[in-house]
């Protein structure tokens, strides 16, 4: 009876691994990017031949020797199809409900991955969800020590049922690009809360750094897989995903990593590494790529000169725009003192969205709020240009805040800023007669109020480098 029973079993392996096998990704109701070359791929017996059928093209692969096969579907700009993605080899698979569109990345730690259930208005959002062509691949939390061919997850339409399951930063984005491009959208969701960026990044990148080795040294005797060890769930969820068609991605995590000063400086080499690492290895180009700035957050200090670790891993971020093809979500006046999961992603979420249809889409739009563009000391005063400032303005027409002016002695004070109409504010301090820098909302929790005409914050920043 054993001898049989093992028989049987190696039969069904052997039968298993003869099928032609799709990942998770590649599955009913998925999304693939409209106007490019959409890979697809998957597994079957070694030297089989696949027959991948979409949209009245056919494409033909043979799997290499570890039974690995991809072919790619030529660019598709048509929208409003709905079909079946048909893969046949000795068996057929067939994956239904297949729309073309928008595809984008979401990732990062727990602010991306809060539901749609836990935001402001909960309940009116998964009323009025009602949009059968947005769609969210959710992927199953896993790390792993090793990259992974596939993942579980599974694509989920959108509806008022299924809405509260969603990412709520990931769900907004979605649904203003949806509103605005009239187009199906896709959110390959994969996040974790309370994770460090370097779990999200090969570790290939990060081995042949010269700037990581704090990092990567505190887990050398720790062999098992962890949430937070570097690259762990870059292995278990973000290779599993790659080469699939996507349009860029979006990216709300820093707060782990906002621990100390010297992390938080770190932060900018790190969110680089990541994003060139995606990048090559998807081969789709500089693809783009937005994060979502640390909102205010903590108590609120009186004091110009307070320490704040968060208006450094702020400053690692915009710094981070250097790299090409890049936004950011500047989300200075939605955070909660107490709560380091405020609970406005709506806000979130469009403002990621903005950017991308202004930068990327070439809409008609502010991309965002207000953003330092140079300044100039004019003897008690310094003028600060920005750009993106049209209708520049204190909110609520109140005093403008937030600014602070040092001398050389370096001791900051609070100053008065006044907006000069040509995108520029002029800043001054009775206690400063020489000044020297400008801050502005450099703090945990600032009190600021600069925008421009469609309401969207100024970004926190500093001329200085103490």
């Amino acid at each position: 009876m054993k001898q049989t029973g093992f028989l049987l079993g190696l039969i069904v392996t052997l039968t298993l691994q003869a099928e032609v096998r799709l990942p998770a990704v590649f599955s009913d109701h998925m999304v693939l990017q409209r106007s490019n070359v959409a890979p697809v791929w998957g597994w079957a017996e070694p030297g089989e031949k696949v027959t991948v059928q979409f949209a009245g093209q056919t494409k033909n692969a043979i799997a290499g020797d570890k039974g690995k096969w991809l072919v790619r579907i030529n660019a598709i700009g048509d929208t409003k199809f709905v079909g079946e993605l048909k893969v046949s080899g000795k068996n057929t698979v067939i994956v239904k409900d297949v729309l073309v569109g928008e595809v984008w990345v979401a990732s990062g730690q727990s602010n991306m991955a809060m539901t749609v259930g836990r935001c402001l208005n909960a309940a009116q959002e998964a009323a009025a969800a009602k949009y059968p062509q947005i769609r969210m691949f959710i992927s199953k939390r896993n790390a792993q020590l090793k990259p992974q061919d596939d993942l579980e997850g599974f694509w989920v339409v959108c509806s008022p049922e299924t809405v509260k399951s969603f990412s709520g930063t990931a769900y907004f984005f979605g649904r203003t690009l949806h509103n605005k491009l009239k187009v199906p959208v896709g959110i390959l969701h994969s996040s974790w809360g309370g994770t460090a960026i370097e779990a999200w990044t090969s570790i290939d990148v990060q081995e042949n750094s010269d700037k990581l080795s704090s990092v990567l040294d505190k887990w050398k005797n720790k062999a098992a897989a962890n949430q937070n060890k570097p690259a762990n769930l870059f292995n278990g969820m973000i290779h599993p995903l790659i080469p699939y068609g996507i349009r860029g991605g979006i990216w709300y995590q820093g707060e782990r990593n906002s621990k100390t000063v010297e992390g938080a400086k770190l932060y900018v080499h790190q969110l680089d590494l990541m994003i060139n690492d995606w990048r090559r290895r998807w081969g789709q180009g500089d693809f783009p790529f937005v994060w979502v700035q640390l909102p205010n957050f903590k108590k609120r200090s009186d004091d110009p000169n307070a320490v704040s670790v968060w208006a450094h891993t702020r400053e690692s971020m915009a710094k981070a725009l250097r790299l090409p093809n890049t936004g950011m979500a500047t989300t200075i006046d939605i955070g909660e003192a107490r709560d380091i999961h405020p609970k406005n992603k709506q806000d979130v979420g469009r403002r990621l969205a903005w950017w991308a249809l202004a930068e990327f889409y070439r809409q008609d739009i502010l991309a965002s709020g207000p953003m330092y563009a140079g300044h100039e000391v004019l003897g008690v005063k310094v003028v600060v240009r920005f750009k993106y400032a049209k209708g520049l303005q204190a909110k609520e027409g109140r005093v403008i805040s937030g600014f602070a002016l040092a001398g050389v002695d370096k001791k900051f004070h609070w100053a008065i800023g006044k907006v000069l109409g040509d995108g520029a504010v002029e800043v001054s301090s009775d206690a400063v007669q020489k000044p020297v820098v400008v801050r502005y909302g450099w703090a945990d929790n600032p009190d600021v109020n600069l925008v421009n005409g469609e309401g969207l914050p100024a970004t926190p920043f500093r001329t200085d480098e103490w």
